[in-house]
């Protein structure tokens, strides 16, 4: 397959009537916006419901996509406006998931069944400390822990200042350590 065309062209080519083009959009960014929705609904099937739901949304919005932030902020903040409504209607939120992505890089040589078993442990013991967070708090970590986006992609994605999103990256990692009894998670 091809490398995805640049955002702005794909736009440009579905605003002039190629189906194609959001096909190909989809492509690029269909994984990252299921984990999103994945992180913060703590369900794969209600997850993959809503990553749905965003790229629907975002095939009726998407002529009036300015290009004031980058394609994939636009994108981050309907899935996360998706996901919290979502939770809203649902008003109920599950503990932890079953199938959990992974937090933690597995190293590359074999590991043991009781590194394996840590690591695993550790894994969920995360998972289960950031549904705990309030969902601003847990959105801008997992934006920059687990997502890997800049300050300023994470404001625009979450519509706040790049101060606030420092501010409730650190209070997140705060409460983080508390939650997980004093261990750094970064």
């Amino acid at each position: 397959m091809a490398p995805f065309a640049d955002d702005a062209d794909l736009v440009k080519r579905f605003i002039d009537g190629s189906v194609s083009a959001f096909e190909e959009l989809v492509r690029k960014y269909q994984d990252k916006v299921y984990n999103l929705c994945c992180y913060t609904l703590h369900d794969p099937d209600t997850a993959q419901d809503a990553a749905q739901e965003v790229f629907l949304k975002a095939y009726g919005r998407l002529k009036d996509f300015r290009g004031e932030c980058a394609l994939y902020s636009w994108l981050y903040r309907i899935a996360v406006n998706t996901c919290l409504d979502q939770k809203r209607k649902a008003h109920e939120v599950t503990d932890s998931m079953e199938t959990t992505p992974s937090v933690e890089g597995i190293p590359s040589s074999e590991p043991s069944a009781e590194r394996l078993y840590q690591s695993k442990e550790t894994g969920r013991a995360i998972q289960a400390a950031l549904q705990k967070l309030p969902d601003g708090l847990r959105a801008a970590i997992i934006l920059k822990e687990m997502e890997g986006l800049s300050y300023e992609e994470i404001g625009d994605t979450l519509a706040i200042s790049v101060g606030t999103v420092k501010s409730r990256i650190s209070r997140a990692r705060e409460e983080l350590r508390r939650l997980l009894g004093g261990k750094d998670i970064g």
